[in-house]
């Protein structure tokens, strides 16, 4: 089964969170827990990303709830 393509902006929203969830580690988030808050608040990483936020001020914002 040939892997599935995913489209250039599901791949750089993917690319993306997965550098939030590294700011949140870095701030003292487990990975798993980086993953899990990512995972229940996708609707608002994925307007913080639309909306032109780095991945480093989105994990500031995220921290600040």
């Amino acid at each position: 089964m040939a892997k599935q393509e995913l489209d250039p902006d599901t791949q750089a929203l993917l690319d993306w969170c997965a550098e939030v969830e590294g700011f949140l580690v870095a701030a003292g988030a487990t990975l798993a827990e980086a993953q899990q808050h990512i995972e229940e608040q996708a609707e608002w990483f994925t307007d913080q990303f639309f909306d032109g936020l780095t991945p480093e001020e989105a994990a500031q914002a995220a921290l600040k709830d």
